[in-house]
Parts: C-alpha cells; structure tokens; sequence
C-alpha cells in the first residue's frame, strides 16, 4: 500500500513510451511476520498513513507521514501524530517535490524492541543530483516515534529515486530485521539488521533482480512475507519483463527466496501479473500465499486480466509458491457487484485474519467502482478464509453510503484506493483501514474500522486533514500509503 509515487503520475507517460505497457499504482508492501508496528510499545499495533503531496511549510509536495496509534478503541482514536522533514529530529529539510512518505516500512530496525519505520522521500534532492532520493528511519520509543537517522544510498550515481520502495523483513533468518530499498533500477540494495542512530547497519549487498531494466522505471513494489516457513523472509518483486529495449513490455512478478545469505535470485519464479500483492496463510496450512491485484480491464496485453480487474491467489509449499493460482472476480458467485470496464477491483490488497480462525481474510480495493450513478465512487470487499482458501459466501462490501461509514458516496472519492490490515485494538483480530486519497479534490482521507470478532464492523471512525494537521493546499492526497 500499497505504492509507487513516482509510477502512479507517470503511468500515462510510460504507456505511450513502451508500446502499450501495463503499468498502475504499485501497493503497499505489507510487514513481514515480526515485524509489527508497535512504535510506543503498548501492545498496540499503530497506523502509518501517508500524504506524500502535503505542502510542509510553504513547501509543494514535500510530503508528511501520520501515524494513528492503536488502543482499545482503535487507531486514531486516543493519538495521532504527523511527522514531516521539518519535526524536530528528523533528518533534512522540507522542500518542495520531496515527497516524504511515498513509501513505508515498518521494523524493528535496531533491536531495541520497538517497532522503527523506513519512510521513503524519492523525490529529495542530494546536492546537485536532482531527485536522488532518500531514506530516513524514524526511531520507535515509548513515547512513540521521535528522530530519525538517514540510510546511506551506497551508489547515487547509478541511479535516481532511491527509496520509491521500501520492504522490512529477515531475509537471512538471523532474527533481525533488514531494509530492502529499490530506485528507478532494476536492482534493490538490501541493509542487514543492525542499524543504529549514527548509521551504520549490519552490513549491505545488492540483488540484480530478474525484473527488466526499461527506460528509468523498474521496480514497482516489493512484497517480503515468508511463503516456505523457511524461517527466512522472501521477497516479491514487480516490473516489467520484455525485450531488452523497452519497446514491448508487460508486467511480471518474481518470487526471490530468503536464503542464509539473504535474498537471493537462486531459485526465483514467475508469478502471474498485477502491481498490488501481498502475503499471508488463507487456507491455514502454514504456508505462506500470494495474492496480486490485477485491476487491468480484460483486452489488454497480460494473462490473469478481468473486465474490471482480478485477483490472483498463488498458494504457499515447503519449495515456495506452487504456480496454482486461483482467480477471484466481481463475476465470482458470492462477490458483491459485477464485472464492469474501470472498477478497477483489485487496486489494493490486503490480508489479515479479521475473525480469529486461523486464516487469513482478503480485503480487496476496487476504486473505481461506481455506485448510485456516482462515477469511481468506490468500494471495499472483504472475503474470508477457511481451510478451502477463499469463500465468497458471506463476502461483505463497504462503501462510503453503507451505514456507519463515514461521509457519503461521491464521484471520484475512489473509496478503497488504499487497504491496510492489522489488529490495532489488541484482540488478535485484525482491524481495516481503508484510504481515499483522491477524496475532496485529492485531500484524502482515511477511515478505521474495527473487527467485532466475526466480521468487520461498519461503524467507522474518519480521519482527514484537519485531524492529521496537514495544509490542504494542492493535493496532498492522505491516505495514498498505509502500514503498520
């Protein structure tokens, strides 16, 4: 969430460049097992959401990050805090195009039993090296997050928007958690556990992924979750396959194993296509499974497309993903609505077991979707697991007009754009919050809703500018990005 800034206004370019290339926002990069976002150590798991185009201090586009803490009540309902580069703490300055808050990670980066966050500014500046890009992790605390340290970039020369992705996870099975961190490369640069607040890390290597390198856009999203129990996080990552010149690309998903030296393309597999994916046990056999959000309309030039998007389940073996794949759709008996050019199901995704049974549940974005003669209003599925995978009976969907959500239906709210699991309420059930960053003219805005223990509760809680204290000015666009 969940996504690529840069990917996101640069899709219309990139499809007239390469030949009818599919390209879309790229999601959020969910936290890997161990990796919970308790930033203040309450027992709570707290909320990033971003607004990575808020002004800052006169600033266009510099981008701020809001965290909604967890509590009984939920997240946001006792705290909130916005941090941006001109907190007191936080490396650098806020200037304009920045973009602080494109991307985030969550861990526990330097072992000190609260949860750390990675937050990406791609668009920052280094010296004379326009739009180098950066990373700064801001350190947890019992008082919450507070100060942050810059991750060296190893080669700024070789490459722009370093930080347009971020992923935490235990990549060698140490027990700590690591920093894989793309640019507009087809290379991710990955930091072994053991950072501290003056710098240093654990060590650093870089993997040449199986993605193509094409025209200055390659890595979309980076999904770590571990799909062989290996005790090691694996690592998704999305791009673009093709000829070796750009001019015919499509969109490609490869599986890259945790190994005792890290990621590692030994071994790697080819996954269906789709920007969004994520990683959790649906069927709760221990194995880790795959989802992708393919939201491309049927006709275009990829295998898995749907009229009106699709996902994709690739589910989990002790040797990695097993290259069976189940395909849900709007036309898929028991899921809300039908299929229909533009919905878009499948934007976002996310896992979580919502009702304490074991498996995981799906929550499926679908900003497009329109409702009651408002066009790309948007609405949220969710879809539960048992010990089969995914059953849609029983399928709930949510919307801006269902009773208990916050603000009403609109055109162009694009409800759903943003989906993020986690159990902030301490009951071991996972709570949803969904985003609407084009909300209101591209304000943003985010919603939290509990879990009751069996389902998801429709009774929200709205949470916008004025309550994260960010400028309206231009388009901020709150709720872009979610993790925790």
């Amino acid at each position: 969430m969940r996504k690529n800034l840069r990917t996101a206004l640069a899709t219309a370019t990139a499809a007239a460049l390469t030949g009818g290339l599919l390209v879309a926002m790229a999601g959020p990069a969910a936290a890997a097992p161990g990796t919970e976002g308790d930033f203040n150590g309450d027992g709570y798991r707290d909320i990033a959401v971003t607004a990575p185009l808020a002004s800052v201090g006169g600033k266009a586009k510099a981008g701020a990050v809001t965290i909604l803490y967890g509590s009984p009540n939920g997240a946001g309902a006792a705290r909130t805090q916005t941090l941006t580069q001109n907190s007191t703490g936080v490396p650098g300055a806020a200037e304009t195009d920045d973009q602080f808050g494109s991307h985030t990670a969550p861990g526990d980066y330097n072992g000190d039993g609260y949860t750390d966050l990675a937050v990406g500014a791609p668009g920052e500046d280094a010296g004379d090296d326009a739009n180098g890009g950066t990373v700064v992790i801001l350190w947890g605390g019992s008082a919450g997050l507070s100060g942050g340290t810059t991750v060296s970039d190893p080669s700024r020369s070789s490459h722009d928007w370093f930080g347009q992705v971020v992923a935490a996870g235990d990549y060698n099975g140490d027990g700590r958690d690591d920093l894989a961190i793309a640019s507009d490369v087809n290379k991710v640069d990955i930091y072994r556990g053991g950072f501290t607040k003056s710098g240093s890390t654990g060590g650093r290597y870089t993997v040449t992924t199986p993605i193509l390198a094409v025209k200055g856009i390659d890595i979309f999203n980076l999904t770590p979750g571990d799909i062989d129990t290996d005790g090691r996080t694996d690592l998704v990552v999305d791009g673009y396959e093709g000829d070796s010149d750009g001019e015919y690309s499509y969109n490609a998903n490869y599986w890259l194993p945790g190994s005792s030296s890290g990621i590692t393309t030994s071994g790697a597999q080819k996954l269906p296509a789709g920007i969004i994916s994520d990683i959790g046990d649906v069927d709760g056999d221990g194995y880790g499974d795959i989802v992708i959000g393919n939201q491309w309309d049927a006709g275009t030039n990829s295998a898995g497309t749907a009229k009106g998007g699709a996902v994709e389940i690739v589910y989990g073996t002790s040797y990695g993903p097993d290259g069976a794949a189940e395909t849900i759709s709007q036309n898929t008996a028991g899921v809300p609505g039908s299929n229909e050019t533009g919905d878009g199901f499948g934007y976002e995704v996310s896992l979580g077991d919502i009702n304490g049974d074991g498996h995981d549940d799906l929550v499926i974005g679908a900003p497009g979707e329109d409702l009651d003669g408002f066009e790309d209003a948007g609405m949220v599925s969710v879809i539960y697991g048992w010990s089969g995978g995914l059953s849609e009976t029983g399928t709930q969907a949510l919307h801006q007009d269902t009773p208990g959500v916050p603000g009403g239906n609109e055109a162009n709210d694009g409800f759903g754009g943003e989906v993020f699991l986690s159990d902030v309420t301490g009951d071991g059930k996972a709570d949803l919050t969904v985003g609407s960053p084009a909300e209101n003219n591209s304000d943003g805005y985010a919603v939290t809703f509990n879990s009751d223990g069996t389902k998801i509760d429709t009774t929200g809680r709205g949470i916008g500018l004025t309550a994260a204290g960010i400028s309206s000015a231009g388009y901020p666009i709150f709720g872009f990005h979610i993790n925790g």
